[in-house]
C-alpha cells in the first residue's frame, strides 16, 4: 500500500536571534512558544495581540518553519501589511514568500491560480459595491419587477441579503425571515434577482466581495486536488481578530487547517461587535469543542488604557452570559474617571463636545491630541457646524473611500474594461460619460458591442460595429 513519506531537513540545534523573554510578557512569551498543535489565544483590549501574533510568526521562522508554509489571516489590509513589516524586521530579511493577508486578498489569490475550475477566466475583474448596485438594478429591470407597485427592496438591501446568505451559509429566504421579514411575501421575486445577479456575475466575468470568499470555498469543497494542494502548503496557520470570523470564513479555515491542525486564532470574544455583518462570536466560544485538546492562553494585561476605564469594561464584559473569564489589569499609571453625559438632542450633544473641547485646550492640552468617534458618518454634520461656529479647527478622516470616489471610478472603469471587456458595469459608466448618451442608449450600445465582440478582435474595431451612437458623441466615441 503505497503511503506519504515527508523528508524532514536535518539542521542543527535552534540559535534564536530573538530575545523573546526581553520583548514579551509571560502571557505573550507562553502563546508565541506554544508546541504545535491547535491553540486559542484570549487576548483582551490593549494587551499586545497584534505584538503576540507577530512574534509568533518571527518563531516558527526560527524554528525552521518555511515562511510559504505559513497562513496569516487578518481582517484589515493595514493590519497584515503592519505584521509582515514587523516580521521581516524581526528576522531581517524578506518575507514575500509568507502568505499573509485579509481574507479576501488571500482569497483573490488562489481564485487568480485556479478561476478556470469554477468556470472563469483568470482575467475577472472585482466589482465594488456601486457596481454590484448598478448591476442589480438591472436585474431588476429585466425581471419586469414593478418596485413602486410591490414596494420591492432597493438594490443595495437585496444585495445585503445576498452577502449575508453568503457569510452566514444560509438560504436567502433563511436571511429574509429572520433579518428582512417584511419582505417574506417577495422571497421568490427577491431569490430570482439574486440568481440573475449571479448568473450575469458568470456571463461577463465578474465577482464581487463576498464571491471571493464564498468562490474560494466552493472550490476547496469540490475540488479535492486543489483542497490537498493547500492543506499540505499551510503547516501552519494563524487568524488574527477571530471573534470577528463568520460562518464562511470558519469553514475556511477548519478546511485548511484539516491536515496539520496547527490552526492558532487569536480574539476577544468580549469584543465580538460585527455580528449584523455576519460574524458569529459562537466560533471563538466554541473553538475548543471544533479542536479537541486544542491550548486556551490569556492574555490580560492592558498597555493602553488606565485603571479606572479597565474597570469599567470589566465590570460591563462581567454581565457576559458566555464568556471565557479575564480580569484585564492596566500597566498605566491612574487617570480620570469615564463620564457619561447625556444629550437630549443632536444639537445639544455637538454643543457639549465643542465646549468641552475648549476647556480641555484652556487646560494644556492640544487639539491635535483629541478625537471624536461617532458611529455613522452623518452624525458628523451637527457637530461640523458647531465647530465652525465657534472656530474650532478640525479634520474629517471618514467618508467615501479613495476607490470609491467618481472621478477615480471613472478612471478604473477603463481599466476594468480593457483587461474584461464582458464588464456590463464598466462600459455603461464609460458610455454614459458622452454626449447624448442616457441609460436606454448605453443599453442598446452595449447589446451591439456584445453581439459584435469575440476575443480575437480588438475592442477599438468592436466599437466601430456600434451604429447606436448618437450624433453628439460621434468624435468622442471615435476617439
Amino acid at each position: 500500500v503505497a503511503r506519504e513519506y515527508v523528508l524532514q531537513p536535518y539542521r542543527d540545534s535552534v540559535k534564536l536571534q530573538i530575545d523573546y523573554e526581553a520583548e514579551l510578557n509571560d502571557a505573550q512569551r507562553t502563546a508565541v512558544t506554544a508546541l504545535p498543535g491547535p491553540a486559542l489565544v484570549i487576548a483582551g483590549a490593549g494587551s499586545g495581540k497584534t505584538r503576540t501574533l507577530t512574534y509568533r510568526v518571527a518563531y516558527l521562522l526560527e524554528q525552521g518553519v518555511p515562511a510559504d508554509r505559513i497562513l496569516l489571516l487578518t481582517f484589515t489590509n493595514k493590519a497584515a501589511k503592519e505584521m509582515m513589516g514587523r516580521v521581516a524586521d524581526l528576522i531581517g530579511h524578506d518575507m514575500s514568500d509568507l502568505w499573509g493577508g485579509t481574507f479576501h486578498s488571500i482569497g483573490h489569490r488562489v481564485l487568480r491560480r485556479h478561476a478556470e475550475d469554477l468556470g472563469f477566466d483568470r482575467s475577472f475583474t472585482i466589482q465594488d459595491r456601486e457596481d454590484t448596485k448598478g448591476l442589480i438594478n438591472a436585474c431588476i429591470a429585466e425581471a419586469e419587477i414593478d418596485v413602486k407597485a410591490t414596494r420591492f427592496p432597493k438594490p443595495e438591501v437585496v444585495a445585503d441579503m445576498g452577502s449575508l446568505a453568503g457569510n452566514k451559509q444560509m438560504d436567502v429566504r433563511e436571511v429574509i425571515e429572520g433579518r428582512f421579514p417584511w419582505f417574506e411575501h417577495l422571497v421568490p421575486q427577491i431569490e430570482g434577482v439574486i440568481q440573475r445577479y449571479a448568473e450575469r456575475k458568470r456571463a461577463q466575468g465578474l465577482m464581487d466581495f463576498d464571491d471571493l470568499l464564498v468562490l474560494w470555498l466552493k472550490l476547496l469543497k469540490e475540488h479535492e486536488e486543489v483542497r490537498e494542494l493547500y492543506q499540505k502548503r499551510f503547516q501552519f496557520v494563524l487568524v488574527d481578530e477571530y471573534q470577528d470570523t463568520n460562518q464562511l470564513q470558519a469553514e475556511l479555515i477548519d478546511l485548511l487547517g484539516e491536515r496539520y491542525k496547527n490552526v492558532m486564532v487569536v480574539g476577544d470574544d468580549s469584543q465580538s461587535i460585527y455580528s449584523w455583518r455576519g460574524a458569529n462570536y459562537e466560533n471563538i466560544i466554541e473553538f475548543p469543542d471544533r479542536y479537541p485538546g486544542a491550548k486556551v492562553y490569556k492574555i490580560e494585561t492592558n498597555y493602553r488604557s488606565t485603571p479606572e476605564i479597565l474597570n469599567l469594561a470589566n465590570a460591563a464584559i462581567a454581565a457576559n452570559t458566555r464568556q471565557f473569564a479575564k480580569e484585564l489589569s492596566a500597566s498605566r499609571g491612574p487617570g480620570e474617571k469615564p463620564v457619561l453625559a447625556v444629550c437630549s438632542a443632536a444639537g445639544e450633544q455637538a454643543a457639549f463636545v465643542a465646549q468641552r473641547a475648549l476647556e480641555l485646550r484652556e487646560e494644556g492640552m492640544e487639539l491635535n491630541d483629541m478625537a471624536v468617534l461617532y458611529r455613522s458618518h452623518f452624525h458628523a454634520l451637527e457637530l461640523q457646524l458647531e465647530f465652525t461656529r465657534r472656530n474650532i479647527p478640525f479634520s474629517i478622516t471618514s467618508g467615501l473611500r479613495f476607490f470609491e470616489q467618481a472621478h477615480i471610478k471613472d478612471v478604473t472603469s477603463y481599466l476594468k474594461w480593457l483587461a474584461n471587456p464582458r464588464d456590463e458595469q464598466a462600459f455603461k459608466r464609460l458610455v454614459l460619460m458622452l454626449p447624448g448618451v442616457g441609460g436606454k442608449t448605453a443599453f442598446k450600445l452595449w447589446g451591439q458591442f456584445l453581439a459584435a465582440h469575440t476575443d480575437t478582435t480588438p475592442q477599438a474595431e468592436t466599437l466601430q460595429k456600434c451604429a447606436a451612437v448618437p450624433k453628439k458623441a460621434k468624435v468622442p466615441w471615435a476617439q
